[in-house]
């Protein structure tokens, strides 16, 4: 009777072991989107940050750079996705 209930048992274990990688499995890819996700939305927040420090450099700061006002305000006024 002991190797019956072993039997059994290890059966149910097994099906148990099965459910949880598949359940690990999508959480950890959705973890790994909502990072991915986060990161390109940080990548965007960090250029537009650069664009309006253009529009607020003074015109020999510009020069230094190697741009003109013209160019810092189209690279400025442009959204933060683009």
């Amino acid at each position: 009777m002991d190797t019956i209930e072993t039997i059994r048992y290890a059966g149910k274990a097994s099906r148990a072991q099965t459910d949880a990688p598949s359940r690990r499995g999508f959480i950890g890819r959705l973890v790994l989107v909502l990072r991915s996700v986060a990161k390109q939305v940080d990548r965007m927040l960090e250029r537009r940050r650069g664009r309006l420090a253009l529009l607020e450099m003074t015109d020999d700061q510009l020069k230094d750079i190697g741009i003109s006002r013209c160019d810092a305000y189209r690279e400025g006024v442009r959204a933060f996705w683009e």
